[in-house]
This record gives structure tokens, C-alpha cells and sequence, in this order.
């Protein structure tokens, strides 16, 4: 069965459970015995049905990471249309009380609340708006001022032709990190620690006996927002290249603050990332550090394999790249680099993005350092508990001298390492 199938199968075990709790036949208010059986056996299909629903849901998350796709929508394939064709620009619009027609984006914000289960402050955003995340502080569709002719020479405005700033690439979720979305309440994963053991005995000798052990892996919500300020006539317009350019402006700002924290996190108020987890492997170069080797990547690798876990990628940062294309793999004279590809180390993919930290303090001779990681991705989780929660500000004061809006966008996520045996890091590396 398909996910629209399921979810379809589940609205109508729900609404005859439903139709039955509401007209008890039986004494007292209660059930009747048909009933109590009727509602046990919709109950135990429904129970049935909710586990095919997160296979299902496993099952797409993971065809979508391979075909290197965004991990969005809610499953309801009216909606998830509807959603796509959600613009923020209007929605922001609207709650500056500006003359836009934003009847849908607020009847879509509502449904989002509906289904999250919780009160947004301003509106609710589909994270499926942001599909490419790519700072502006303030956004205008001003032409610059002054300079010789600026009143008498015609400007064209390309929005098209945007020109972004240069920023840190991210890497986590193309690496295969897996999304939980539409989470409510904390949220506690089952872990099974240790396993029961198998002996060999002699016969009508007895077995020794041995339990299996198990733990949790914990999410609790955690919040994370941006601020930033739009012109009046930036959302007056409707050229859809001043949507993309809105979106792609909020987009990146709270991707980026994803991808920092995953990588590293563990700072106030921030989840803890792969660096800042308890238990996973390291690797050091030496007592006092040193520049990357062949037999240091190969290390990194062993680390987690003898733990029963195979990786699928490195992540580093440019200077780390830098060092491992100008180093040997032997010898000063060997021929062959530590990196032997532009994008792979040791045989397996190799991820750069300069939201890895090179400013590790490890006391090393040289003072501070950089981090290589590996491990398998997918046994990271990023945990959404809401869309993104967007609040307008017309009234701010510098914004409103300035005929602006301000905006503020806020997310709720937790990130947690299923197995930190899953990881290894290098975090003394000179370059």
C-alpha cells in the first residue's frame, strides 16, 4: 500500500472507533460487549496500520536521501500540493496588514496548527518552502543611490540574477542524516545495549543465563530562530523571483544553525551534534598533533569497524582538504596523495564544508586545531517538533522608521546519535 493509502486506511479506523466511543450501548454509559470487541479488533488494526505507516515513512525518507531529494511533506498528497504552492512572501505580507490577498497561506497556516497540535505565534511555514537552503540583513528593491548618472540611467532589476553571499556548504542531511518530522511531546527511542549471549554446553549440562539490556536514545525540543528585515516593497511584489529570494534568505540562515549544531552543538541551549556526543571514537595524530596522514585516515575507519559499524563518509573542513591534497600517502616522494580524488579519502566519500570546526583547542604546539569525522549518517537523527513558526514585526522601531518589516522565524528540532559507536572524529589536526 502506498503512504496516501494508509494514511486513508488510518482516518477511517479512527473515525469508526471514534463512532462507537461516542454511543456506548451497554450499561452504566459503557460499552457493550460487541462494542468492546468491535473496538478492540479496530484497535489492534489501527496499532497494525501505524506500524506500516512509519515503514512506509522510513522507507521514502531513505529513496529520498539516495536520489540526493529534501525530506518534506505530510504524507496527504492534496495537501502537500496545496503546501507547494504556499508563498511566504504573500503570508508576510498579509500579517503586515499590507494589501496582498493571502486567504490561502493563512487557511494553510491554519491546517499546519491543526495538525501539529500546537498554537503558533505568528503563522506556520511548510518547511517544504525552502527546498533549496541557501544572510541578507536587510532585503530591498532599492536601486543604489548616488554615483555619477544614478537619475538618469535606466536599471534594470534581475532578480533573477541575484548575486548571494559566499557561505558554508551543507553537508549533514546530503551525508544521509535521517529527519523524524511532525514529532509531539519528548521523545524517547528504544535501544537495545546489550544482547543476550549464546554458549555452548556439554550434554545435561545447563546454559548460563544472560539478559538482554536496553536504554534509550532522548529528544526533547530545542528552538532555534533568525530576524531579519524586508522592505514594504519587497512584499508588495509578486515576481516569483522575489519569493525564491525571500525563501532562499530564511532558508539558509536556519539550515546553516541545523548543520552547525549537528556537526557540533552541545553550546547553551543547543542539542548535542556528533562532536559534543559522549562515546564516540577519536583518533589522536600524535601528543602534540599534526597534519593528516594516511595511516591516521585508516585509523579513523578501524575505529568504528571494530565496533561491529560500517561508515559511509568523512566530513572535514577546507583547510583539512588542503592539507590531505598537498601530503603524501608514504613518503615525501611517493607520487600519491592522502586524498587520491578531489571528493574521497581512503575509498569513501570525503564532505567539506567550513562549519566543521578548525578551532578545536586540543594543547597542541600549534594552539588550536581541526576535526575530521566519520561514521555512518544515517544513524544520526534531526527531529522536527514544528514547521517553521513565522512572527511579523511592523511595528519595530527602526524597521517602521524605514517603512520595513521585521521578521522572525523560529524552529523546533533536537538532534541525538542513535549508536555513537557509529562515529569518529580526529580532533587535533594542524594545518
Amino acid at each position: 500500500m502506498t503512504m496516501k493509502d494508509l494514511l486513508e486506511t488510518r482516518t477511517r479506523l479512527v473515525a469508526d472507533m471514534r463512532a462507537i466511543a461516542d454511543k456506548p450501548e451497554g450499561e452504566g454509559g459503557d460499552l457493550s460487549e460487541a462494542q468492546g470487541q468491535r473496538f478492540d479488533a479496530l484497535k489492534t488494526e489501527l496499532e497494525a496500520v501505524e506500524k506500516k505507516i512509519e515503514r512506509q515513512a522510513f522507507i521514502d525518507d531513505a529513496e529520498r536521501r539516495m536520489a540526493g531529494q529534501p525530506v518534506t511533506g505530510t504524507g496527504d498528497g492534496r495537501l502537500d500540493a496545496a503546501l507547494g504552492e504556499f508563498s511566504l512572501v504573500r503570508a508576510i505580507a498579509g500579517a503586515a496588514n499590507l494589501d496582498v490577498d493571502d486567504g490561502r497561506e493563512r487557511e494553510l497556516s491554519r491546517e499546519l496548527v491543526r495538525r501539529s497540535g500546537r498554537t503558533a505565534q505568528g503563522f506556520l511555514v511548510p518547511l517544504s518552502v525552502f527546498h533549496e537552503p541557501v544572510e541578507q540583513r536587510v532585503i530591498t528593491t532599492a536601486a543604489p543611490a548616488g554615483g555619477p548618472g544614478s537619475n538618469i540611467i535606466a536599471t534594470d532589476h534581475l532578480g533573477g540574477q541575484f548575486i548571494d553571499r559566499l557561505r558554508a556548504a551543507l553537508r549533514v542531511r546530503q551525508l544521509g542524516a535521517r529527519v523524524l518530522s511532525g514529532l509531539s511531546g519528548n521523545v524517547d527511542i528504544p535501544r537495545l545495549k546489550t544482547s543476550a549471549t549464546a554458549g555452548w554446553v556439554a550434554e545435561n549440562s545447563a546454559l548460563t543465563p544472560s539478559d538482554a539490556e536496553f536504554d534509550k536514545v532522548a529528544m526533547t525540543p530545542k528552538h532555534a530562530g533568525a530576524i531579519a528585515e524586508f522592505s514594504r516593497n519587497m512584499l508588495m511584489q509578486s515576481s516569483p523571483d522575489i519569493e525564491q529570494l525571500i525563501r532562499r534568505d530564511f532558508a539558509a540562515i536556519l539550515a546553516e544553525a541545523v548543520d552547525n549544531v549537528a556537526i557540533q552543538g552541545g553550546g547553551t541551549s543547543e542539542p548535542d551534534g556528533v562532536l559534543a556526543t559522549t562515546g564516540i571514537g577519536d583518533v589522536a595524530i600524535g601528543t602534540n598533533g599534526g597534519p593528516i596522514t594516511w595511516d591516521s585516515a585508516v585509523d579513523l575507519i578501524a575505529e568504528i569497524e571494530i565496533d561491529n559499524t560500517e561508515g559511509t563518509a568523512f566530513l572535514t573542513n577546507s583547510k583539512v582538504v588542503k592539507s590531505a591534497r598537498k601530503t603524501a600517502k608514504v613518503t615525501s616522494t611517493d607520487s600519491m596523495m592522502v586524498m587520491e580524488s578531489p571528493r574521497e579519502l581512503a575509498g569513501f566519500p570525503l564532505a567539506s564544508t567550513n562549519l566543521v570546526p578548525s578551532t578545536l583547542d586540543k594543547g597542541t604546539s600549534t594552539g588550536v586545531c581541526s576535526a575530521l569525522l566519520f561514521g555512518n549518517w544515517s544513524d544520526l537523527l534531526i527531529g522536527f517538533w514544528s514547521e517553521l513558526d513565522i512572527l511579523v514585526n511592523p511595528f519595530e522601531a527602526t524597521a517602521y522608521s524605514k517603512g520595513n518589516v521585521q521578521v522572525r522565524g523560529m524552529m523546533t528540532l533536537d538532534l541525538a546519535v542513535r549508536h555513537p559507536e557509529s562515529f569518529a572524529a580526529i580532533k587535533d589536526l594542524t594545518t
